[in-house]
Protein backbone atom coordinates (compact mmCIF):
# COMPACT_ATOMS: atom_id res chain seq x y z
CA UNK A 1 0.00 0.00 0.00
CA UNK A 2 1.70 2.90 -1.04
CA UNK A 3 -1.13 5.38 -1.50
CA UNK A 4 -3.22 6.57 1.28
CA UNK A 5 -6.50 9.25 1.88
CA UNK A 6 -6.84 11.71 4.72
CA UNK A 7 -10.30 13.31 4.64
CA UNK A 8 -10.39 15.93 7.22
CA UNK A 9 -14.04 15.76 8.89
CA UNK A 10 -13.47 17.49 11.96
CA UNK A 11 -16.08 20.64 13.48
CA UNK A 12 -18.16 19.55 10.62
CA UNK A 13 -21.61 21.36 11.74
CA UNK A 14 -20.64 24.49 10.75
CA UNK A 15 -23.59 26.72 10.01
CA UNK A 16 -25.91 23.45 9.72
CA UNK A 17 -27.71 22.16 12.51
CA UNK A 18 -26.58 18.54 11.70
CA UNK A 19 -23.34 17.26 10.35
CA UNK A 20 -22.39 18.60 7.06
CA UNK A 21 -20.56 15.34 5.72
CA UNK A 22 -24.58 13.69 6.43
CA UNK A 23 -26.06 15.93 3.98
CA UNK A 24 -27.02 14.48 0.65
CA UNK A 25 -26.44 16.17 -2.52
CA UNK A 26 -28.17 13.89 -5.46
CA UNK A 27 -28.83 11.57 -2.76
CA UNK A 28 -25.39 11.07 -1.19
CA UNK A 29 -24.14 12.57 2.12
CA UNK A 30 -21.27 14.97 1.00
CA UNK A 31 -18.49 12.79 2.84
CA UNK A 32 -19.43 9.82 1.15
CA UNK A 33 -18.25 11.97 -2.35
CA UNK A 34 -15.43 12.89 -1.41
CA UNK A 35 -14.65 9.00 -0.25
CA UNK A 36 -16.00 7.87 -3.75
CA UNK A 37 -13.64 10.76 -5.55
CA UNK A 38 -10.60 8.40 -4.37
CA UNK A 39 -11.90 5.61 -4.67
CA UNK A 40 -9.69 2.92 -6.76
CA UNK A 41 -6.48 5.48 -6.51
CA UNK A 42 -5.91 4.53 -2.52
CA UNK A 43 -5.44 1.54 -0.46
CA UNK A 44 -7.09 3.50 2.53
CA UNK A 45 -9.29 6.41 3.27
CA UNK A 46 -8.83 7.68 6.78
CA UNK A 47 -11.54 10.05 7.62
CA UNK A 48 -10.45 12.16 10.46
CA UNK A 49 -13.28 13.62 13.33
CA UNK A 50 -13.15 15.40 16.68
CA UNK A 51 -14.89 12.48 18.68
CA UNK A 52 -16.10 8.91 18.68
CA UNK A 53 -19.33 10.15 18.73
CA UNK A 54 -18.75 11.81 15.10
CA UNK A 55 -17.18 8.76 14.01
CA UNK A 56 -20.00 6.40 14.91
CA UNK A 57 -22.03 8.66 12.90
CA UNK A 58 -20.64 8.52 9.69
CA UNK A 59 -19.28 5.29 10.15
CA UNK A 60 -22.58 4.00 9.30
CA UNK A 61 -22.36 5.23 5.60
CA UNK A 62 -19.76 2.63 4.83
CA UNK A 63 -18.90 -0.99 4.64
CA UNK A 64 -15.96 -0.91 3.29
CA UNK A 65 -13.20 -2.16 4.87
CA UNK A 66 -10.64 0.42 3.41
CA UNK A 67 -12.72 3.20 5.13
CA UNK A 68 -11.40 3.54 8.86
CA UNK A 69 -11.75 6.48 11.46
CA UNK A 70 -8.99 8.49 13.40
CA UNK A 71 -10.05 10.82 16.35
CA UNK A 72 -8.31 13.53 17.00
CA UNK A 73 -8.19 14.38 20.18
CA UNK A 74 -6.45 18.03 20.69
CA UNK A 75 -9.40 19.92 18.68
CA UNK A 76 -8.09 23.44 20.30
CA UNK A 77 -5.19 22.97 17.77
CA UNK A 78 -7.30 22.57 14.85
CA UNK A 79 -6.76 21.91 11.58
CA UNK A 80 -3.19 20.71 11.78
CA UNK A 81 -3.21 18.78 15.10
CA UNK A 82 -6.01 16.42 12.94
CA UNK A 83 -3.72 16.27 9.84
CA UNK A 84 -1.41 15.18 12.60
CA UNK A 85 -3.69 12.32 13.17
CA UNK A 86 -4.63 11.22 9.96
CA UNK A 87 -0.33 11.44 9.02
CA UNK A 88 0.57 9.49 12.20
CA UNK A 89 -2.21 6.62 11.53
CA UNK A 90 -1.78 6.55 7.17
CA UNK A 91 0.24 3.98 5.88
CA UNK A 92 0.70 4.65 2.60
CA UNK A 93 4.00 6.82 1.56
CA UNK A 94 1.82 9.08 -0.39
CA UNK A 95 -1.26 10.87 1.05
CA UNK A 96 -3.95 13.28 -0.43
CA UNK A 97 -5.21 15.84 2.32
CA UNK A 98 -8.73 16.57 1.18
CA UNK A 99 -11.51 18.29 3.35
CA UNK A 100 -14.58 15.89 3.87
CA UNK A 101 -17.31 19.04 2.45
CA UNK A 102 -15.93 19.08 -1.23
CA UNK A 103 -18.10 17.07 -3.27
CA UNK A 104 -16.81 17.31 -6.87
CA UNK A 105 -13.63 16.23 -6.37
CA UNK A 106 -12.01 15.37 -9.78
CA UNK A 107 -10.56 11.25 -10.20
CA UNK A 108 -8.36 13.11 -12.43
CA UNK A 109 -7.24 15.65 -10.50
CA UNK A 110 -6.35 13.29 -7.62
CA UNK A 111 -4.57 11.31 -10.09
CA UNK A 112 -2.40 14.06 -11.26
CA UNK A 113 -1.60 15.20 -7.48
CA UNK A 114 0.15 11.54 -7.15
CA UNK A 115 1.64 11.23 -10.49
CA UNK A 116 3.39 14.43 -10.20
CA UNK A 117 4.30 13.97 -6.37
CA UNK A 118 7.59 11.08 -7.22
CA UNK A 119 10.51 11.96 -5.81
CA UNK A 120 8.51 15.23 -4.10
CA UNK A 121 7.88 15.93 -1.03
CA UNK A 122 4.68 17.05 -1.92
CA UNK A 123 2.62 18.42 -5.00
CA UNK A 124 0.57 21.34 -3.71
CA UNK A 125 -1.77 23.24 -6.74
CA UNK A 126 -1.20 27.27 -6.53
CA UNK A 127 -3.56 29.98 -7.91
CA UNK A 128 -1.71 32.55 -10.49
CA UNK A 129 -1.73 35.10 -7.44
CA UNK A 130 0.13 32.59 -5.20
CA UNK A 131 -2.58 31.48 -2.96
CA UNK A 132 -2.42 27.76 -2.17
CA UNK A 133 -4.07 24.82 -1.56
CA UNK A 134 -2.59 22.87 0.99
CA UNK A 135 -6.16 20.96 1.92
CA UNK A 136 -5.95 19.46 -1.46
CA UNK A 137 -2.75 18.18 -2.26
CA UNK A 138 -0.56 15.11 -2.13
CA UNK A 139 2.37 14.99 0.58
CA UNK A 140 5.16 12.56 1.02
CA UNK A 141 3.72 11.01 4.48
CA UNK A 142 6.69 10.83 6.54
CA UNK A 143 8.18 14.24 5.50
CA UNK A 144 4.81 15.60 5.96
CA UNK A 145 4.74 13.95 9.47
CA UNK A 146 7.83 15.72 10.87
CA UNK A 147 6.56 19.40 9.43
CA UNK A 148 3.39 19.17 11.14
CA UNK A 149 5.44 18.09 14.09
CA UNK A 150 7.61 20.97 13.88
CA UNK A 151 4.59 23.68 13.21
CA UNK A 152 3.05 22.65 16.42
CA UNK A 153 5.92 22.67 17.92
CA UNK A 154 6.46 26.45 17.12
CA UNK A 155 2.52 27.24 17.89
CA UNK A 156 1.65 27.11 14.42
CA UNK A 157 -1.77 25.98 13.55
CA UNK A 158 -2.45 26.32 10.12
CA UNK A 159 -2.13 23.74 7.13
CA UNK A 160 -0.32 26.65 5.53
CA UNK A 161 2.72 26.62 8.21
CA UNK A 162 3.46 22.40 7.63
CA UNK A 163 3.61 22.96 3.68
CA UNK A 164 5.87 26.08 4.71
CA UNK A 165 8.23 24.01 6.61
CA UNK A 166 8.75 21.19 4.20
CA UNK A 167 11.91 21.24 1.48
CA UNK A 168 11.38 20.00 -2.19
CA UNK A 169 7.60 21.48 -2.35
CA UNK A 170 6.10 21.04 -6.50
CA UNK A 171 3.70 23.76 -6.68
CA UNK A 172 1.15 22.59 -8.98
CA UNK A 173 -0.49 25.41 -11.29
CA UNK A 174 -3.69 25.36 -11.18
CA UNK A 175 -3.39 26.14 -15.42
CA UNK A 176 -2.82 22.85 -15.20
CA UNK A 177 -5.27 21.82 -13.12
CA UNK A 178 -7.84 24.00 -15.77
CA UNK A 179 -6.86 21.17 -17.94
CA UNK A 180 -8.70 18.51 -16.24
CA UNK A 181 -11.30 20.49 -14.42
CA UNK A 182 -12.29 23.62 -16.51
CA UNK A 183 -14.59 24.87 -13.70
CA UNK A 184 -12.43 24.18 -11.01
CA UNK A 185 -14.96 22.57 -9.07
CA UNK A 186 -12.74 19.93 -7.16
CA UNK A 187 -12.20 23.08 -4.61
CA UNK A 188 -15.76 24.32 -3.93
CA UNK A 189 -16.76 23.49 -1.12
CA UNK A 190 -19.63 23.34 1.35
CA UNK A 191 -19.77 26.10 4.14
CA UNK A 192 -23.02 27.24 4.06
CA UNK A 193 -26.53 26.54 3.34
CA UNK A 194 -26.08 28.62 0.55
CA UNK A 195 -22.98 27.02 -0.88
CA UNK A 196 -25.56 23.68 -0.67
CA UNK A 197 -28.04 25.19 -2.65
CA UNK A 198 -25.15 26.01 -5.66
CA UNK A 199 -23.87 22.70 -5.32
CA UNK A 200 -27.28 21.26 -6.26
CA UNK A 201 -27.56 24.35 -9.25
CA UNK A 202 -23.77 22.12 -9.67
CA UNK A 203 -25.48 19.13 -10.37
CA UNK A 204 -27.99 19.46 -13.27
CA UNK A 205 -27.01 19.11 -16.65
CA UNK A 206 -25.20 22.14 -18.41
CA UNK A 207 -24.78 24.14 -14.62
CA UNK A 208 -21.18 25.65 -13.61
CA UNK A 209 -19.52 26.89 -11.22
CA UNK A 210 -18.99 30.06 -12.82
Amino acid sequence: MDKSAIILAEGSRGKFNEERGLLKLDNKPLLKHVVDAVEGIVGEVLVVTSSKEQSDLYAKMFSSANVQFVVSVDESKDPLAGILAGFEAAQGEYSVLLPFDAPFVSKKVVSLLFDCCIGKSAVIPRWPDHQIEPLMAVYHNKQALEAAKEALTSGEFEVEAMACKMRGVRYLSTLVIEQLDPDFRTFFKVKSPLDLKKAMMMTKPGKTKR
